[in-house]
Formats: C-alpha cells, structure tokens, sequence
C-alpha cells in the first residue's frame, strides 16, 4: 500500500469526523419523537435493500450464504430497533420522587465503529442505529476486505436518515480502508467511544486508543448435550446454528461434549441430520487447511461450506453435508481445530459426567473464548444452573447458540456486539444497546442531614442523624479527637 493511499485515507478519516461532529452537535437538539422517525426510516430502507446489501457482501468477501446475510441484516434492523424503541435516550430518563433523583441522557458525541469482514453490512446497520438512538454520530472504519458492501450499507443508513430530517454525515464511513485510517479514526480528539468488532489484535488496540471502548473477541463456544436432553431437538439447533452463514456468528457452537450415556445416539442423530464424521487422516487435512500455527484461521476458510472445506483439504463429501464434526482426545496447540472456528467445522469430544464436561469447557474456553458464550441442552434445571458458576456472560439453554446469543431466539437484548466482560477483556458483559452509548446525569436534592458527631464518626454502630440539628460547628480539638480516635481503631498509635 503506498504512500499516498494511507494519507489520503487518513484524510478521509478525518474529514469525515469533521463532518461527523457537526452532525451530531445537530442531531443532540432532537427530541425523542424526531429520532424514532429516523430510525424508522432507515427500518425501511433496510427491509427495501437487505437482499442487495447481502448479495454485495457474499460477492465481495466470498464468505457465507445469501439467504442468512438477508436475514441478518434484518435482524439488525427491524429486531433491533422493536427491542430498543422503548428505551429512554434523550433527555429526562427517569425521576426518583422519593429518594429526589432525577436522571438525564446525554448523547456520548462521535463513535468511531470498527467492523469486521464476518457480518459486514449488518454490524453497520446495528451499530449505527444504536448510535444515533442515543443522539450520536457514527463513522466506520471496515475491514479492508469488506470496504465496499460496508461502505453501501453506512451510505443506505445515512441517507435515510437525512430522508427523515436528521443532518447529513451522522453516518459515515472511510471508503479508502487501512491501519493508518483506523488508527487515525480511534484516536481522534473529537472521537468519543470506540465500537470494535473483530479480531483479537483490533480489539486490543481500540482498547489502547486512550478512550472508552466496547470490544468484542472471539468466542470458542463449547455446546455440552447432557444425558436428559432432547437429542433430536439439540442436534437439529447445534447444525442450525453452525451452519448459518457456515458458521460466522462469533456465538456459533465450536465443540460438541457429548455425554456419555449418549454418546452413541448423539453420533447417529448427527449423521442423520447432516454431519459428517472426519476420518483421523481428514482431520489432519483439516487442521491443516483451516487453522494457521498460532491458532489462528486461514482466511479463505472462513464461513465456507463443508464442500469447500473438504475439496480444500484433498477430499470430498456428499452435496447434503451441512457440517464437518471432528472427533478429537485433546486441546491446545496439538489440536488445531480445539481453536476457533467460524466455518462449518465442530469439534467433537466425550465426557464421562457433566463434572468432566465443566473441566473441558474451561479448557476450551481458555483457548479463546473465556467470558464469552457457553451452551447446553438439558431438561435438568438443578444441573444447568450449576454452569452460571463457569467463566462466560451467556449461558444458552436448549437453543441454537448462534442466534440465542444475539438475541434472535432468546430473551437477551438483540445485538451483534457481544460483550464478554472483564474475563474477555472487555467493558461490559452483555450485549451492546442504546443505553451503553450515552451519558447519564444525575440531579439530585439533600434529603439527609449530615453526621457531625465526632463519637459516630468512628463508631462501628451508625447512628441515627438528628433532623432537629441546626448546625455542626467543629472546632480543632474536635478534629484532633476524631483523628486519634480513628487511628487507634487501626492500630497505628
């Protein structure tokens, strides 16, 4: 990359922050009523343009399938904004009359969004409307190999927007993608907050930008099928959720436990519904093709189907084939597919009780995914419980782990961006909406009288304040009183 294309490209970043804050210094005099008609607007024009913006992201990154982009993109659109309508964001929140708190929102100014190349156009869409819900202005920098659908998708969402009387720039995103933009972007002095959704090493460096971030890593979901569950219905929402968009939701299942007692019928009801069990040479192929030797993927492996994946690998599979299962004895650098994988690529494991299940998730988790996501099918509510105590933000019970952990088949808040709190590194552990994307004020009255005792001070009893005290005048030897008093409690005189 030259020169001159990463000036101009840090350039761009910062016209289009220039234009971003103008914006939204605007778009903070809305009204509530004045924003939800932007934010239906851009529903709209999502719905009309979520099959092109799906077709132009398939064509340019060759990951994933048509069908579940459009439906992503919805998701990110319609789902998100009937979940999030209701929430206050502008203006006066709430009012305590009893404790005399009154609460107000405040928009948090210009978010630099950082988007990956594995839901492109939907995270744009998502995390754009959330921005503004909350008043703000928004400017992605995208993953180079998605810099063109990326691009369509902030231009359909800022026109529409303008369409419905919002200031026109309250969407932006950088059309000559690089480091250097990204960089310039985050680092910004009129760049508040940073959205960063992708890999490791980006995360972590929006995290070193010096400002507030929301990040969010990767997930190694291990899926633990216990003995009571309903083996049928776990299969079927484990290949469900794996083989939606070949496995690129970063809440997508990465390893089947399977329970001994059932491990048998597990294998037969997998194969039934469209898995396909690797050879120990075809996992080696596998490995290979797939992970690189730090753990990490190969990029043209990513969301392809199981046909690629073995054609790839020096084999074939049947045309029916929805996932490849890979039957593995360990975890870490000598199991390549133990790591991560968003492709159509599980790996397989069986435990004794779901007290070695809780062992081997950990594990996996370690690799990658710790504070993330964890799934299980079971009909015992006494044991699935007992996985609250394991280190992930979302237990998801009897669902496709994919699309329960964004929210499209559970009762969380729908969302592409999954925090994985402080186990993962990041600065929240749920999933991101409106409310985390503005400032609260709080305005508050005196409604206690302060202590001026200098015996309460320091006694281990609180004492009731009387209300009838006019005032608390304390002279020195008062101080001094408390000041020995206190240090003796600590033993330091």
């Amino acid at each position: 990359m030259s020169l001159d294309y990463d000036l101009a490209s840090i350039q761009a970043a910062r016209d289009l922050v220039k234009k971003a804050k103008e914006a939204q210094q605007a778009l903070a005099r809305f009204s509530e009523k004045e924003i939800d008609t932007i934010l239906v607007s851009i529903v709209k024009a999502v719905e009309e343009n979520a099959e092109s913006l799906a077709r132009l992201a398939v064509e340019e990154t060759n990951y994933g399938i048509v069908e579940h982009k459009i439906t992503k993109n919805l998701f990110a659109s319609r789902e998100v904004y009937e979940a999030t309508k209701d929430i206050k964001t502008v203006g006066i929140i709430s009012e305590d009359p009893e404790l005399k708190v009154i609460k107000a929102a405040v928009p948090v100014g210009v978010i630099a969004g950082i988007t990956p190349t594995t839901n492109p156009t939907s995270t744009v869409i998502h995390n754009a409307i959330c921005a503004i819900k909350g008043g703000n202005s928004i400017v992605f920098s995208p993953h180079p190999t998605a810099g063109k659908c990326s691009l369509a998708a902030a231009q359909l969402v800022n026109d529409a927007a303008v369409k419905a009387g919002a200031p026109d720039g309250v969407v932006g995103c950088i059309s000559k993608s690089s480091m250097k933009a990204t960089e310039e972007l985050m680092h910004h002095n009129d760049v508040s907050v940073i959205i960063a959704t992708g890999g490791s090493a980006m995360v972590k460096a929006a995290y070193s930008a010096g400002k507030p971030a929301f990040g969010v890593g990767p997930g190694n979901v291990p899926v633990f099928i216990e003995r009571t569950a309903d083996i049928k219905q776990a299969v079927s929402d484990i290949i469900t959720s794996k083989s939606f968009d070949n496995g690129m939701i970063c809440a997508s299942e990465q390893a089947i436990i399977a329970d001994m007692p059932v491990k048998d019928e597990i294998i037969t009801e997998l194969k039934r519904q469209g898995a396909y069990f690797l050879s120990p040479e075809e996992v080696q192929k596998v490995s290979s093709v797939v992970i690189n030797p730090k753990g990490g993927m190969y990029p043209a492996l990513v969301g392809q189907t199981p046909q690629t994946i073995a054609r790839k690998a020096g084999f074939s599979v049947p045309a029916e084939i929805k996932v490849l299962i890979a039957p593995l004895d360990g975890y870490g650098p000598g199991y390549p597919l133990s790591y991560e994988k968003l492709t159509t690529v599980l790996g397989f494991y069986t435990v004794n009780d779901w007290h070695d299940a809780c062992l081997l998730s950990i594990e996996l988790l370690k690799l990658g995914g710790i504070g993330h996501s964890f799934a299980i099918h079971s009909q015992n509510d006494q044991l699935i419980r007992e996985f609250l105590q394991k280190p992930v933000n979302r237990i998801l019970v009897n669902t496709p782990s994919a699309l329960g952990g964004i929210g499209s088949t559970t009762g969380l808040l729908p969302s592409l961006t999954l925090g994985c709190g402080t186990w993962g590194g990041s600065s929240i552990s749920e999933n991101l909406g409106p409310h985390h994307l503005i400032n609260v004020k709080s305005l508050t009255y005196g409604i206690k009288k302060a202590a001026c005792n200098s015996k309460a001070a320091v006694s281990s009893t609180p004492t009731p304040v009387k209300t009838n005290s006019s005032s608390c005048d304390l002279k020195s030897d008062d101080i001094a009183d408390v000041v020995k008093q206190v240090l003796k409690q600590l033993k330091l005189c």
